[in-house]
């Protein structure tokens, strides 16, 4: 079976693939199709909602079984922020140096304690018939008082996942099995081993 990812991201691609191949699933990228996708607008107001949205916009210009995924980071000292806002916190069009800047800055009277976190994904698959399938991932943590590491994107040098260490220090290949995403994806791959399994593909 093919399925697309609504996303040109090699990474993600090689993460997919990875857990989804020994259900027979051979997952590839709209550019890997010849498809060029304006990115959709985000105009969701959770995780699951801009995960559909990304979902959709590819599954209707393919027609084939779709995923996506939204994720973000959650700091409890800031109610929840950047959330769904993870990409831009900084402004539009910003570095992930910018957004992890402006994170810490906003936390800089805030003692260690008070620096929860998560990180949170969510994936969106879409199967031809309009059968939807939803999986969440999340891995707790806390807000480092400074940048460590120089390993993986985004906010991995700033969160700290097992009280020592940021994401940012130890190899990719570790984050990728313990990651929000991992998570997310491993509850896919369940989701949709039970509807094969069932008959009803």
């Amino acid at each position: 079976m093919r399925f697309v990812l609504s996303s040109n991201n090699k990474g993600k691609l090689e993460e997919i693939s990875k857990i989804l191949t020994p259900l027979g699933i051979n997952v590839c990228t709209l550019k890997d199709l010849g498809i060029e996708m304006q990115e959709p607008e985000e105009t969701g107001k959770t995780f699951k909602e801009n995960a559909k949205i990304k979902a959709l916009a590819a599954y209707n210009l393919t027609g084939l079984p779709t995923i996506a995924d939204d994720s973000g980071l959650e700091v409890d000292a800031l109610g929840g922020k950047p959330g769904i806002y993870s990409a831009r916190f900084a402004g539009e069009n910003v570095s992930e140096q910018e957004n992890a800047e402006k994170l810490l800055s906003e936390l800089k009277n805030v003692p260690a304690p008070k620096r929860t976190a998560r990180h949170v994904c969510c994936i969106c698959c879409i199967l031809p018939g309009g059968k939807e399938f939803f999986a969440d991932g999340i891995i707790n943590g806390s807000i480092a008082l400074e940048q460590r590491g120089d390993q993986g994107f985004g906010y991995d040098s700033i969160f700290i996942f097992d009280t020592a260490r940021t994401f940012a220090q130890i190899p990719i290949e570790l984050k990728n099995k313990m990651s929000h995403r991992a998570k997310a994806i491993n509850n896919l791959y369940n989701k949709l081993k039970s509807y094969i399994n069932s008959g009803e593909v």
